[in-house]
This record gives C-alpha cells, sequence and structure tokens, in this order.
C-alpha cells in the first residue's frame, strides 16, 4: 500500500504519520518536542537546526516502518508567521527563530504605524508584530552585521516551511506556499505576489524571500535521510490545512483549531472579504484556482492551560481538567483572561495583561481550573460573533479540531456560547490531513478539493440547549476583558 507521509512542524512538537489514498491515518505516527525558549517576558523563540533535526527523525522513523518504496510523497503544515532568517552560504540561522507569538517587533510597527492602513489594504493584514514582517525587520536590525549582509544578498528569510524545504533540498529551494506567503504581511493579496513597497516600508531586501508556489506544487526532491528521492509535494500552513483537511471547500463554511492558540477560518470563496479587526489571507491555491479565508487568530488558548499547569501548578496533568470542570456547578463567578501578549481579535490591544478576577473566598480550585477552560470557548465565540457580522453570513455550524476538542466539557460548552451545533474532526491531525490532500491532488490521488474533501469524515457532535444562562456567562466575560485592557 501507498502512502503519503505528513510532516506536521507545529509549536510545540514536530510530527511524523502517513495516510492513505481513502484520507485514513496509519496508527503508527511519531511526535518529538522542541524546547520553548523564553529570553525575557515578550521574546519565545524556537532553535530551528533543533526543529530540522526532528523534522529529519520523524520522516527516517516513519520510512523505516514502512518502507521508503511505499511513500508515494511528502506534504508539510507548519506552525505561520514564525521567522527565520539564514546565513545563504553556511546555512546556518543567524539567531534562534522568532516564535508567532513574539511581540519584539512593536517598535517596527510603531516606527511605521502611520501607514498601517496601506499595509492592511496590501494584505488584508492589520499592523502587528504578530507577522513576520516585523519579526525578520526586528532581527535585521539587532543581530550583528545582519542588515549589511542581507543587503548584499548573503542571507534568506522564510517562514518554517521554507526552511524546512531549504534543508530537506541542501539548498536547492527557496521556497514556500500561498497560504504561508500571505501571513508575512510582505505579499499583496491582491496581486499575488511579494509586494516591493511593503518591503521597503519593513527595511527587507526582496532577494531575501523564497519563491511562491501552490499548496499542490512541487518543492522539490528530498536528498538527504532515509527519503531520498521522494518529492515534498504538499505545504501548507497549519490552520489552512486545518480548513482543507476539515473539508471546508465550501463558501460560508467555518472552523476553528484548537492549540497553544486558535484559529477561527471563514472560508470565502474566490474573492477577499475585509473586515475591522480580522485577517484576510488565502485559504490556499491549489490547480491554480485561489480561495480566500477571513480569520480570527488568538495568540493565547491552549498555552494558558500549560500556564496553568507548569506555572501555577493547579493540576499536575492536563489530562485531568475535565473531571476538575465538571465537579463543580458553574465557575463560581471567576473568569481568566490570558492576555499573556495583548489580545488579537476582535480587540488588537497588545498592551492588555492577563488576569483572574472575580475571585471570592469560597472559590475553589476548581473553579479556576474551569475558567481557564471556559476562556477558550469564550474567546473563539469573540472572533465568531466578528466574524459573522463582518462577513454578512450566518453561522450554520462550527467544525472543530486540535487536542483540546478531546475534553467534551469544552465542546458542550463551545456549543452553549456560540448557539449551534459543533462538529468535531475525526482525527486529531487534520492540518497534516490538509497536506495530505494538497500533497495528493498533486500526484493524482485525488482530482480536486471537493474530491478529497469527501475524505474528511466527522467525528463526535454537540448540540446547544438553549439555556439562557450561558449568555449571561459570555456578557461576564466581556467585562472581565474591559478590566484587561490598558
Amino acid at each position: 500500500m501507498k502512502y503519503i507521509l505528513a510532516i506536521d512542524q507545529s509549536t510545540s512538537a514536530t510530527k511524523g504519520m502517513l495516510f492513505d489514498e481513502t484520507g485514513t491515518i496509519f496508527p503508527h505516527k511519531i511526535s518529538l518536542a522542541h524546547r520553548q525558549i523564553y529570553p525575557d517576558g515578550n521574546r519565545i523563540e524556537h532553535d530551528p537546526i533543533e526543529i530540522y533535526q526532528n523534522v529529519l527523525k520523524c520522516i527516517d522513523e516513519m520510512t523505516e516502518y514502512v518502507g521508503v518504496g511505499n511513500i508515494a510523497a511528502v506534504g508539510i503544515t507548519n506552525q505561520r508567521e514564525t521567522t527565520v532568517i539564514w546565513d545563504k552560504t553556511t546555512g546556518l540561522p543567524i539567531a534562534n527563530a522568532v516564535v508567532w507569538q513574539d511581540q519584539r517587533g512593536a517598535d517596527i510597527c510603531h516606527g511605521i504605524a502611520e501607514y498601517g492602513d496601506e499595509i492592511y489594504q496590501r494584505t488584508g493584514l492589520p499592523l502587528s508584530p504578530y507577522f513576520s514582517a516585523a519579526k525578520a525587520s526586528h532581527l535585521l536590525k539587532h543581530v550583528e552585521n545582519a542588515r549589511q549582509k542581507a543587503e548584499q544578498g548573503e542571507l534568506l528569510f522564510g517562514t518554517m516551511d521554507s526552511w524546512i524545504i531549504y534543508n530537506l533540498t541542501k539548498g536547492k529551494t527557496h521556497a514556500c506556499d500561498y497560504s504561508n506567503a500571505c501571513r508575512t504581511q510582505l505579499f499583496n493579496i491582491h496581486t499575488l505576489k511579494w509586494d516591493e513597497r511593503l518591503c521597503r516600508l519593513f527595511g527587507i531586501p526582496m532577494e531575501m524571500l523564497p519563491e511562491i508556489q501552490d499548496s499542490d506544487g512541487d518543492f522539490g526532491e528530498i536528498v538527504v535521510g532515509n527519503a531520498q528521492g521522494i518529492n515534498i509535494t504538499g505545504v501548507i500552513g497549519d490552520s489552512h490545512g486545518a480548513l482543507l483537511g476539515q473539508g471546508c471547500v465550501e463558501k460560508g463554511s467555518v472552523k476553528a483549531t484548537y492549540g497553544t492558540g486558535s484559529s477561527v477560518a471563514l472560508n470565502t470563496g474566490n474573492k477577499p472579504l475585509f473586515a475591522k479587526g480580522l485577517s484576510t489571507s488565502l485559504a490556499w491555491r491549489i490547480q491554480g484556482e485561489t480561495l480566500y479565508e477571513l480569520e480570527g487568530n488568538i495568540t493565547c488558548t491552549g498555552d494558558a492551560l500549560m500556564w496553568m499547569q507548569d506555572q501555577m501548578k493547579l493540576v499536575e496533568d492536563l489530562s485531568g481538567i475535565e473531571k476538575m470542570a465538571v465537579s463543580v456547578e458553574d465557575n463560581g463567578g471567576v473568569y481568566v483572561v490570558p492576555a499573556f501578549s495583548g489580545l488579537g481579535p476582535p480587540y488588537w490591544n497588545e498592551n492588555a495583561r492577563a488576569l483572574i478576577c472575580g475571585l471570592e473566598r469560597s472559590s475553589t480550585k476548581e473553579h479556576i481550573v474551569r475558567a481557564f477552560l471556559e476562556q477558550i470557548a469564550y474567546q473563539i465565540n469573540d472572533v465568531l460573533l466578528n466574524m459573522m457580522e463582518q462577513g454578512g453570513v450566518e453561522l450554520r455550524e462550527l467544525r472543530t479540531d486540535g487536542g483540546p476538542t478531546k475534553n467534551n466539557f469544552l465542546m458542550q460548552f463551545q456549543s452553549e456560547i456560540v448557539g449551534k451545533e459543533v462538529r468535531c474532526a475525526n482525527i486529531a491531525e487534520i492540518s497534516a490531513r490538509g497536506s495530505v490532500f494538497a500533497a495528493g491532488i498533486h500526484i493524482g490521488w485525488w482530482d480536486n478539493i471537493f474530491d478529497a474533501a469527501k475524505s474528511a469524515g466527522t467525528g463526535k457532535t454537540f448540540l446547544p440547549s438553549g439555556e439562557p444562562k450561558y449568555q449571561e456567562y459570555y456578557r461576564k466575560w466581556k467585562t472581565a476583558v474591559s478590566r484587561a485592557l490598558l
């Protein structure tokens, strides 16, 4: 049997897995965590060499398990906006990768704030250090000799997909796909090209940038490790991969991906839709056809649960939080706003700070744990309401994916807060399946995205009760958010 090997390079780990021609995932898979590096409060880094080595280990183990002759192609999905700059000659990064959550590019954004409207009109993205351009600009400004080397054509820029592709092909391919390109804030969403004006504003030489290809393009032959001779034929950013992997190929379909942060995306069809407080992006470009999405990216959802576990020691293992949450009738008036790196859509306030409020003498650890879970549903609803209002569409259902969707309490609570049916993905590795759909279309496994979507399937579903108390909970959440905004 033939398989497509999917590499899912996420914020917390790199995973390798196999899918067959029906879109079914093979039971054997591998996950390798990498370090989360925190130089100071607003800085979050990854070691790009460590990540590449983990990618190679995943590829080698999976090819050994089923035999390299049974691998038809490789698909890659990746954390977006995370930025790497490396030396063209040595292939070594000039610094650690700057992670999408990192806020160090704020000074760059403040310096060009007067061009914010123009940048938004060109890119569909609000001017923010969240995106890659400000991160790259900061590195060029603060790493010794980086600016000079960049202007001499000695440095290359890329998001994590570009970095992985470059290394797997030993420098023969410096490329990214459209879904990743459009999240850099250097890509013109109208011309579908790198924008010279944007590059000048951020001070990034265009010669550093990768070639942009369709998500189902040929990104080159792997020339290292056990997978030598196999081509990379699918590349897509993780949120876009989840939209495709969920089968959200029809205009008006909506998905929410739950992870370290969360991404809510609405398929808007073949025309970009601009909405204040949200990002307009390409969903993907496959078989030469471009689809757009309206997206809200929440910086901290699942990551708040990790903070609760690691820093606050409120739980020993996150697997037990559902039991703790349902052990109390409600949150006891406790609300958590996890604005550790400010608040994204629909607030876009980088100065907001995290808080736990509503504590009383009778508050227990269980109330706080429940509040940490509930904040995820509230933040998703914030984005959905903004999206539906400005997009002029009505939410029919919400498709969900990611590790936290295994939490039945959270999914039922999400259904109650949004007041609509929640349909969970039937596998956790939904972004990877999106990369497989793209790779499979390239090699002829599926005719098009609609054919591939038939393989998506659905897992558990949750229906709202319609009880009015949930809207009261949401009203109190909005009050808590107002206290976090500085």
